[in-house]
């Protein structure tokens, strides 16, 4: 069973990609056939394939395979997931700012 650490770098890994992220912002539209996104981000369907198994992994996309082609979409789930994932890691948590070893405010 992952930690909850190692969802976390998933998801990190799925979003730290100039690519991926281009696709996510063309599925924010609705649905894509594997067909539209080789051509709207160039790239050939193996390089494609590659970086929407990453999404999948992360939860943050799912596909739906329609005969020879899989058609993608942002995940309702996982898109509250990298919303909460990012909020809580830059949470500014107050009530601990002081350094217990040094006695620094």
């Amino acid at each position: 069973m992952a930690t909850i650490y190692e969802e976390r770098a998933k998801i990190f890994k799925a979003l730290s990609d100039e690519r991926r992220l281009r696709i996510l912002e063309l599925l924010q539209n609705g649905e894509k056939c594997t067909c539209t996104l080789t051509d709207e981000v160039n790239m050939p369907q193996s390089s494609l394939s590659y970086h929407m198994k990453i999404l999948c992994e992360a939860g943050i996309v799912t596909g739906r395979e329609d005969g020879k082609w899989t058609h993608y979409q942002i995940s309702k789930q996982g898109s509250e997931k990298v919303l909460s994932l990012l909020k809580d890691t830059i949470a500014i948590d107050e009530t601990n700012m002081s350094c217990n070893k040094c006695s620094n405010t």
